[in-house]
């Protein structure tokens, strides 16, 4: 019996685009191997189950990168099965496959400090970075294993590509070449277009979405395991996540009740204090001693002695959390009073707008501004936020002008910086408000040579940067209290975002977000322990509130001194869940409706109560929804200031 005309054309393609799947999926354990402390599952069957759930979200990748391999596979070329055709396939496919494959590799290493998957924010922060190929090298080095795994892996797909060949043959019949050709053409177009859908042929719903692989997990964090990273970059692509949101139940009056977006505290007397803000890089606040009392984690150390010894002169916060995933959505957020959902606000196409900030509302009265930053000028994209905000002076490695403290990679050791920044705000006229964003605390997790024995590796690579970095700071403070501005300083101490966890409590999704919020003014009654939620946006307006403002403001956070504790909430996100956790309960919603309630105290975010909804879970998801609507009102209306 005479086989159909091109079987063997497409039994081969079949199995080439078999062994993509195969190899996704090889990727997928890889991911979960490499990260399975922030991704636990409870048995094989589970982690089966969500590999075959990834299989839609896998088929939409891979249709997506082998689109032109499969084109030119199938189109009606009788010489397509000659040596030099496929030649020319065998390229074209590992050369686009290899490439987008490489990415699910990347987050064997950056899942851990993004915890998402990467999508193109994450290529957006990189394209401010002018030392890329030192830490591309330097990565290499620290994450060799890495690199040769992909290559073991990439030479078994091509041996295995290669054990399979395409029998060369001219076909005699050639209207029935063409004619199956067409049939074949049209059949394999439209598995593609329902297999980039996620497998559904319906124009009713919309082509899967990130979003869409939480509804396969009992645990949020799981829907990462279903993803793969090309999916999330090919998602991300050229899309606007800033969309305005029209629910019902929204209305003017009820955002004005609950998101309060114009503020105005009256609880101090108007004074003019210096003002001192260190963002510290990726400080997570497991690190921090102060700031563990209250979970009691068994055998705890802390690597912050000096932040420790300043909590207790200082007023902290132990339950705050950022707004962010990375650290320009820090600078966003703490300055600007703006979180971050899917997309940076920065990385967005509406930054370039007038901002009412701390920086904007302190220049009002007086105050002269400044930007401390160790790395490349530039570098974070800092220095153009800064420029949008109004900052009048940014001092980053350029004006440092000495290398020779270069820390090799990003920028200049935290304790040379500092003492720079001292000299320079000695020099400044009071009252000054200057923000210095440290370098140090960070990978590739190294110290300065002359410290290698002062500050040892401990349970995990960061420690020893968190101990420098403390020490650096310590330092700092040593030398500012001989300045005649030191005692009428306010300082305030924040992390950017967390980083490499070591205490099984900081695994959890919600605790992932944890930072350290201090606030310390010498000689002064502002002290003491806050238990209440706290986030970075609130550090905005508890600074104008603590120096008597006179003058109503923009500011989605509260006051953290004002006694109203009601008001206290925390958002955040995934970039593909959004996480808001007020009074009892953690609400999760995916964009457009609520997908989950939590206990408070559930930071595992393990047992959704969704379906026991009471009176109290109403009123966070109206807080949410408004909060949301208003937030994607004011960024696309332009209307970030109180004038609006």
């Amino acid at each position: 019996m005479n086989k159909l005309p091109r079987y063997n054309e497409y039994k081969v393609l079949f199995y080439r685009i078999s062994l993509v799947y195969i190899f996704y999926m090889i990727a997928r354990i890889l991911f979960y191997f490499y990260n399975q402390d922030f991704l636990k599952v409870d048995s094989v069957i589970d982690f089966l189950s969500l590999c075959y759930y990834g299989l839609a979200f896998d088929t939409t990748a891979i249709l997506y990168i082998n689109l032109l391999f499969i084109l030119f596979s199938i189109l009606p070329f009788w010489k397509n099965t000659f040596k030099g055709y496929q030649k020319f396939l065998f390229y074209l496919y590992f050369v686009t496959n290899l490439f987008a494959y490489s990415f699910n590799f990347v987050d064997l290493i950056y899942y851990k400090y993004s915890q998402s998957r990467t999508t193109t924010a994450a290529l957006d922060v990189v394209k401010h970075e002018t030392n890329l190929p030192t830490l591309f090298m330097s990565f290499i080095v620290d994450y060799w294993h890495v690199f040769v795994l992909f290559f073991v892996v990439a030479f078994a797909w091509i041996y295995l590509y290669r054990k399979v060949k395409v029998e060369s043959v001219i076909p005699s019949k050639k209207v029935h070449y063409f004619g199956f050709s067409i049939i074949g053409f049209l059949l394999v177009t439209a598995m593609i277009i329902g297999g980039i859908r996620g497998g559904d042929f319906s124009k009713s719903t919309r082509p899967i979405n990130l979003v869409d692989a939480s509804k396969y997990v009992k645990k949020v964090v799981h829907a990462d395991i279903v993803l793969n990273t090309p999916f999330a970059i090919i998602r991300t692509l050229f899309s606007n996540n800033f969309r305005k949101t029209n629910f019902p139940e929204i209305t003017p009056q009820v955002i004005a009740k609950q998101v309060q977006p114009i503020k105005h505290y009256k609880n101090y007397p108007e004074t003019k204090p210096n003002i001192v803000l260190f963002i510290i890089e990726s400080y997570s606040r497991e690190y921090s001693g102060a700031f563990n009392k209250w979970l009691e984690i068994p055998d705890y150390q802390s690597h912050s002695p000096f932040i420790d010894s300043l909590a207790q002169h200082s007023l902290i916060f132990p339950n705050a959390y950022a707004n962010g995933r990375q650290s320009i959505h820090g600078m966003s957020s703490i300055l600007a009073g703006i979180p971050t959902f899917k997309d940076g606000f920065t990385s967005s196409p509406f930054p370039k707008q007038k901002i009412e900030s701390l920086v904007s509302t302190l220049e009002n009265v007086g105050y002269k501004t400044s930007f401390f930053h160790g790395a490349a000028n530039g570098s974070m994209g800092f220095l153009g936020f800064g420029n949008i905000l109004g900052i009048d002076n940014y001092y980053g490695r350029t004006e440092f002008n000495n290398d020779e403290e270069f820390d090799g990679f990003w920028g200049i050791w935290d304790e040379p910086f500092l003492q720079f920044m001292n000299q320079k705000l000695s020099m400044e006229q009071s009252p000054f408000f200057a923000t210095v964003f440290t370098v140090s605390s960070h990978e590739p997790y190294i110290i300065p040579e002359k410290y290698k024995d002062k500050f040892k590796e401990g349970q995990i690579p960061m420690h020893k940067c968190a101990e420098y970095t403390d020490y650096a700071i310590k330092r700092f403070f040593e030398e500012a209290k001989k300045t005649k501005w030191y005692n009428n300083t306010l300082f305030i101490m924040v992390a950017d975002h967390g980083n490499l966890v070591y205490y099984d409590e900081y695994s959890k999704p919600i605790s992932r977000f944890a930072v350290p919020i201090l606030f310390y003014k010498p000689n002064s009654d502002l002290v003491g322990v806050d238990m209440n939620l706290a986030q970075q946006i609130d550090i905005y307006p508890t600074v104008l509130d603590l120096i008597g403002y006179k003058k109503s403001f923009r500011s989605w956070g509260n006051s953290l001194v004002d006694k109203d504790i009601s008001k206290r909430f925390v958002v955040n996100s995934t970039g593909n869940l959004h996480t808001f956790i007020k009074g009892n309960y953690i609400c999760t919603f995916d964009g457009s409706k609520v997908v989950g309630f939590y206990d408070k105290d559930d930071r595992s975010l393990t047992n959704n109560l969704i379906d026991k909804k009471n009176k109290e879970m109403q009123t966070i998801e109206l807080h949410f929804k408004a909060f949301y609507q208003d937030y994607m009102d004011r960024i696309i209306d332009k209307k970030l200031t109180s004038e609006n």
